[in-house]
C-alpha cells in the first residue's frame, strides 16, 4: 500500500516539510471556494488503495479549516483510499472538554464525531489542549508531545539555575515533565479564570528569587495568561523569563502584550502557521515536521508510535 500525504490551506508549510522528511511529493489537490464561499476540493491524483494522510490543524480560522478537512477526508474516502489518517497537528474547539456548567455543549467531543463519521480511520495529534480528548475518539488516536523539542532548545540554552512554572494548576503535569527533562525546579502561578477570555493571578507557588525562568503552557491565544505570570514572576525575583509553548494562536492584542511583556524569548513550534516575526522578534519558531514525519511513517509501517509517545 503507498502513502500519499496530502494538506489543506490551514499549514502548508508543514506538510511541505513534513513530506520532504518522509521524501514523497506532497499529493497534488485543489482546495479552493465556489463564489457563494462553500468549500470546493478536487483531489489531481489516484488515491484508490492508498494510505492517505492529511495535514490539517484546526487552528484560526477555526472553522474554515476544520470544514477543509471534512470534506477532504470525505473526498479521498468516497475516492476508494484504503486508510484515511487526519493529521491535526492543533485540534481546535478543545477547551470545552466537559460541561464545567449548566447548558453547554461538549464541543470536543462533536468535533471527535465529525472527524470519525467523515471517515477518518485514526488521528494524529500534538499536545491536546486536554488529554481525555483522546477517549472521546472510537478509531485510534496518537497523541504525540512536543516536549522533547523545545526542552532541547531551552538546554541548548545552557540557562544555569532555572525554574520551570506552570502558568496554572492544570498545567502541572506539564511543567513536571519539562522540569525533569531539564533537570530544573518547579514553581505554579496560582490563576483564576475571570470570565473565558480572562484570568486573574494572584501568587506564586515556589522559589524563583535569583533563577532564571521557563514558564511552559500548550498554547498561547490572547497571551493574557503568560503576561499576567511574567509579570508576578518578576514581581518575586525571576531573572530572565523564557516562554515555551507548542501552538503559537497568538489571537487579539497577543503581540503588543508579549512585546511589552519582561519576557526575553517566546520558543513554540510549527503546528500552526506564524508570520509575525516583524511584529515579534522574540519568538524563535522550532518545527515539528520530523516529528510527524517520523511518526506518519511508523503508521503506514504499520510499526510502534509509543516510543513517541513519551514526555518524561
Amino acid at each position: 500500500m503507498r502513502m500519499q500525504v496530502f494538506s489543506g490551506n490551514a499549514n502548508r508549510q508543514l506538510a511541505s516539510a513534513i513530506a520532504a522528511h518522509l521524501a514523497v511529493a506532497l499529493g497534488e489537490a485543489e482546495v479552493t471556494r465556489f463564489p457563494d464561499g462553500e468549500i470546493r476540493i478536487k483531489v489531481e491524483e489516484d488515491v484508490r488503495g492508498a494510505d492517505v494522510f492529511i495535514v490539517q490543524p484546526t487552528c484560526p480560522p477555526v472553522n474554515e479549516n476544520l470544514m477543509e478537512l471534512l470534506i477532504f477526508i470525505d473526498c479521498v474516502r468516497r475516492a476508494s483510499a484504503s486508510r484515511v489518517t487526519a493529521v491535526m497537528p492543533f485540534f481546535g474547539y478543545a477547551r470545552q472538554d466537559r460541561k464545567d456548567e449548566g447548558r453547554v455543549p461538549i464541543s470536543a467531543k462533536l468535533v471527535a464525531n465529525l472527524i470519525t463519521v467523515a471517515g477518518a480511520n485514526r488521528v494524529l495529534t500534538i499536545d491536546l489542549h486536554a488529554a481525555q480528548i483522546q477517549g472521546f475518539f472510537d478509531i485510534p488516536l496518537d497523541h504525540l508531545f512536543a516536549a522533547p523539542i523545545l526542552t532541547r532548545h531551552f538546554a541548548a540554552l545552557d540557562l544555569g539555575a532555572t525554574v520551570v512554572v506552570s502558568p496554572d494548576v492544570g498545567g502541572i503535569k506539564m511543567a513536571r515533565a519539562y522540569a525533569k527533562r531539564l533537570g530544573a525546579g518547579l514553581a505554579i502561578v496560582d490563576k483564576r479564570r475571570v470570565t473565558p477570555d480572562k484570568a486573574e493571578v494572584s501568587n506564586v507557588i515556589g522559589d524563583v528569587e535569583g533563577r532564571n525562568v521557563v514558564i511552559v503552557d500548550d498554547m498561547i491565544s490572547t497571551a493574557g495568561s503568560v503576561v499576567e505570570a511574567a509579570a508576578l514572576l518578576k514581581d518575586h525575583g525571576a531573572k530572565d523569563i523564557f516562554v515555551g509553548a507548542t501552538h503559537p494562536l497568538f489571537c487579539g492584542p497577543a503581540y503588543d502584550r508579549l512585546t511589552a511583556a519582561p519576557i526575553k524569548e517566546v520558543a513554540v513550534t510549527d503546528t500552526v502557521p506564524f508570520d509575525g516575526q516583524d511584529k515579534l522578534s522574540k519568538v524563535k519558531v522550532l518545527s515539528v515536521a520530523p516529528l510527524l514525519g517520523e511518526a506518519i511513517r511508523r503508521i503506514h509501517m504499520n510499526e510502534s508510535v509509543s516510543s513517541l509517545f513519551v514526555k518524561t
